[in-house]
């Protein structure tokens, strides 16, 4: 058994590490301009090209892989020569990048004519005050070329060359201003998607990891009501149909799993809606998250995406398992059984049901990861913000850092409902073991 766990789990992480490349690679691929979506199609080639060197996206793809997956902070401590750390502001709880300086001070740096280095010193208290460094903060590189790496005002490591007077172009709310003293690199920093960082978002602006969790909060609640009432029913349906095979009861049951499986989900949101909000105005037809306790003030806004997604899942479940049921219940084992002169309802739930759920297992696990990640029409239908939406948004956007990350999430949800499915084997069928 713990070599098959070892097994797995080495199997696991070889197929995350693929679909990490996977994501990359199609998020790279993937038609659009993040400047232009970011900036407005109005903008320059100069502002484009100074927006891609800002946020490293000039940079080869690797190096923007590496950086995303393993942070790009302890590179930015190399070519400082300083460790540089993250701290959050209380009063706007804005996290920026600091260097880490002396007698626990931090750092950052400006330039205004690329000839004078002047610094921001960050007391402990929190306190802020400048000083000018002095001709010696230049260092040559190895072409003698005088250059000085540090923390930016902008929360990013940067590379002054001494004498080169350039312009940063930036879009502030008054229009586009063109900064003097620019650095001529850029390393923007972050701690990798393997430490929980995977980026500041394009679409928001804000860490991607802030949005990404209140976001899968959200989808979990809805996803994890709606699996409560769907489960149990569909397996419910499901058994009663499978043992009433061919009668009246399984061909009414049967005829409802197939019309609800095939009608699309938007189909359903949209005559909820109109039925229950519209015409009869029981339910909210909107979800409208004013605060983090709005959905406790008013849980029947969560009442019709509720229905929707049961309408969706529980035609399907129940039809697979009432075929696992069917195909038990005429197994030999079963005939002997019955034949043995044993009650057929201990029959059916100390010998027919465990096998029959064996099938059903496997569609819930696979389904527990649709609930969360593709429930993407259900969301935008009722206008709930969940990761459903903010996948749909970040792709529309070319968000490449907030799409790569849902994107694993919810593969590594897919990768832990499987193996939930195996544990649940063993329970379900003694005969199942693992070597």
């Amino acid at each position: 058994m713990l070599t098959f766990w070892l097994r797995r789990l080495a199997f696991t992480l070889l197929t995350l590490f693929i679909v990490s490349i996977a994501v990359f690679a199609v998020s790279e691929l993937a038609p659009g301009n993040i400047a232009r979506h970011s900036l407005g199609i109005t903008i320059t080639p100069d502002q484009e090209k100074s927006f891609n060197a800002q946020n490293g996206l000039d940079q080869p793809a690797l190096a923007r892989y590496l950086r995303w997956m393993i942070g790009s902070d302890w590179q930015a401590a190399r070519l400082i020569g300083r460790p540089v750390t993250r701290l959050r502001d209380a009063a706007t709880g804005r996290a920026d990048w600091w260097e880490v300086g002396d007698a626990g001070a931090y750092y950052q740096h400006y330039s205004l004519d690329g000839e004078t280095m002047l610094r921001v010193v960050r007391e402990p208290d929190g306190s802020e005050h400048e000083a000018a460094l002095g001709p010696d903060a230049w260092q040559p590189d190895a072409t003698g070329v005088l250059t000085f790496w540090g923390v930016d005002r902008a929360g990013r490591a940067a590379m002054w060359v001494k004498g080169r007077n350039l312009a940063e172009l930036t879009l502030t709310d008054a229009g586009w201003i063109s900064v003097p003293g620019a650095p001529v690199r850029y390393l923007p920093l972050q701690l990798g998607l393997l430490r929980g960082d995977p980026g500041v978002s394009f679409l928001t602006r804000r860490p991607v990891i802030e949005t990404l969790v209140s976001r899968l909060r959200n989808t979990a609640l809805l996803a994890g009501l709606a699996f409560l009432f769907i489960m149990p029913l569909s397996l419910a349906l499901g058994l009663l149909a499978g043992l009433n095979e061919g009668k009246p009861l399984d061909r009414l049951l049967s005829l409802f799993g197939l019309v609800t499986t095939a009608t699309p989900e938007f189909v359903n949101g949209v005559f909820l809606i109109l039925i229950f909000s519209t015409w009869l105005g029981w339910l909210p037809g909107a979800v409208v998250l004013s605060s983090d306790t709005a959905i406790f003030e008013n849980p029947s806004m969560l009442a019709l995406p509720i229905l929707t997604l049961t309408l969706v899942e529980l035609g399907y479940v129940m039809r697979i398992t009432r075929a696992s049921l069917v195909e038990v219940m005429r197994a030999n084992y079963i005939r002997t059984a019955v034949l043995k002169g044993l009650p057929y309802w201990r029959v059916v739930v100390r010998h027919a049901l465990r096998n029959a759920l064996l099938a059903p297992i496997t569609v819930i696990m696979l389904h527990i990861n649709w609930l969360v990640g593709g429930i993407v029409i259900v969301e935008s239908i009722f206008g709930y913000p969940g990761l459903g939406s903010f996948i749909l948004q970040t792709a529309l956007f070319k968000d490449v850092f907030g799409l790569e990350a849902a994107t694993m999430v919810l593969v590594l949800l897919a990768v832990v409902t499987q193996l939930a499915a195996d544990v649940l084997y063993t329970f379900l069928n003694p005969r199942i073991r693992y070597g």
